[in-house]
């Protein structure tokens, strides 16, 4: 491509220069600022910038405004440099116009700050630069910048090379649809990986259409009464009056948390059968949407099982519409139950005088579940796609196996409204706790990276510790 001519006249004019066109082309160029004075002061002129804190589905750190304006003068000269000679130069090199757009600002990363996989898609962008102003730093302080390779649906599928960032060093990559990469977690506690980085702007390459990745199937509840129910779950929860209580919470709130819902010695089983026996799992991905593992439904232990059961069981479709006012089951009550009464007048009225006409039937209440293991390292992100599939929905998660976790190790679950970063709730891992939040079609929802604090927690038998939870989603 004419990117790898720019890398090979790169390298070239620099001996410092170092080319990989694996997985994607990307050019790193050591010492790149000549003069340890300047590149010095630059550094004391980008720590002096007033940093906010950036937070959400896709990273944690802390960033300076946009650079363009900067009066600094070891910044003014950087930004000059970059944007103009050099800019003018790598188009030349790459046989396109890059537009004189300044796109660069600083960005700070400290213990637990990650920039999770995407591949900086992002109508104009094409050539991404990165250049790191950091102390002497190892791959074991994390922070390095991981490289996917791509599978036949162009979706990143795995790390296959980390750069260790160092001092004085540039990077530079064509933004492309296999360019997926990420900042991994910062695991040094007392280090600072400080950065400057931003695109230089031009004609975007073209892109293949999105992959679309097929629905989970859905079902409909499994034939059990509720002795099930009367088995499993605390008495308090199967009290009518109690029930309405329920109801009307969440009416109000369209959320509401059940404590202790399981009975203790129910829950605790199914806990040590998760931890103790041989569950298959699966890692979930790619990994610019996911990270996490799902058992497999044949390998569940018989009280796993008969907890899977019991969530998908009619009598529970029936205690969830008690619960919500949701119409998951024909016995519930809903406020289009008179409509529908008038409707049937109507029809038996036009059968009286003679007159006919199709009835749609009425559609069949539907689940998804999943039984999912969480650990250091694991989240979930939005997707460009998610906004457009986004339905009615009443979404359930019982945690297990987190009597220790806390807010800030993450795993928590966001739910923020399409196109807008503030978080609408919080739905954080609490021991035998259920969370039912229904959302609507403008409602999205991620799981939070888990960093490495949730790592000084006792490991006991596992060879990492690990969260489990039951995670369903029923659909009216």
């Amino acid at each position: 491509s004419s990117f790898i001519v720019f890398f090979e006249a790169s390298i070239q004019c620099r001996t410092a220069g170092f080319l990989d066109c694996h997985p994607f082309p990307h050019l790193l160029i050591r010492n790149f600022i000549q003069g340890d004075s300047f590149t010095e002061n630059l550094q004391r002129e980008l720590l002096d910038l007033n940093f906010h804190e950036k937070s959400n589905d896709l990273y944690k750190f802390n960033q300076s405004d946009d650079l363009k304006k900067r009066k600094e003068p070891h910044i003014t000269g950087l930004r000059a440099a970059l944007f103009g000679l050099f800019r003018s130069w790598l188009g030349e090199v790459l046989g396109v116009e890059l537009e004189p757009i300044v796109d660069v600002s600083c960005a700070k990363y400290q213990y637990t700050d990650v920039l999770l996989c995407h591949d900086d898609e992002l109508e104009g962008r094409r050539v991404a630069f990165i250049l790191y102003l950091v102390p002497p730093w190892e791959s074991s302080d994390g922070g390095t910048l991981d490289l996917f390779s791509t599978d036949d649906h162009f979706q990143p599928h795995s790390v296959v090379k980390s750069l260790v960032p160092s001092w004085n060093t540039l990077i530079l990559f064509e933004v492309s649809p296999i360019s997926f990469h990420q900042v991994a977690e910062v695991l040094s506690e007392d280090k600072c990986r400080l950065s400057l980085s931003g695109w230089f702007h031009g004609p975007s390459l073209e892109r293949p259409p999105r992959h679309i990745e097929p629905p989970l199937p859905r079902s409909p509840h499994l034939p059990r009464d509720e002795t099930l129910l009367l088995e499993w779950l605390n008495p308090l929860y199967l009290d009518v009056d109690y029930q309405s209580q329920v109801q009307q919470e969440f009416e109000d709130s369209s959320e509401i948390q059940l404590k202790n819902f399981l009975k203790e010695e129910k829950f605790k089983e199914v806990s040590e059968a998760l931890r103790l026996t041989d569950v298959q799992w699966t890692k979930q991905g790619p990994p610019n949407r996911r990270c996490y593992e799902v058992a497999s439904l044949e390998s569940f232990p018989q009280c796993v099982s008969a907890c899977w059961e019991l969530l998908c069981s009619e009598a529970f479709f029936l205690l969830l519409s008690n619960f919500t006012g949701l119409r998951l089951h024909y016995l519930s009550p809903s406020d289009e139950d008179e409509e529908e009464e008038k409707d049937q007048e109507d029809e038996e009225e036009g059968e009286a005088t003679g007159s006919s006409g199709d009835t749609p039937s009425p559609s069949t209440p539907v689940c998804v579940g999943e039984l999912r293991r969480w650990a250091h390292g694991d989240y979930t992100l939005l997707h460009d796609g998610d906004a457009s599939k986004a339905e009615y929905a009443l979404d359930l998660l019982l945690p297990l196996s987190c009597p220790d976790w806390q807010t800030e190790f993450g795993g928590f679950t966001s739910y923020i409204a399409n196109e807008e970063d503030e978080e609408l709730l919080m739905v954080y891992p609490e021991e035998n706790s259920l969370a039912l939040v229904y959302r609507d079609k403008e409602t999205l929802k991620f799981v939070k990276h888990i960093n490495h604090r949730s790592s000084t927690l006792p490991i006991g038998d596992s060879c990492r510790r690990a969260v489990y939870d039951f995670s369903f989603v029923y659909y009216e």
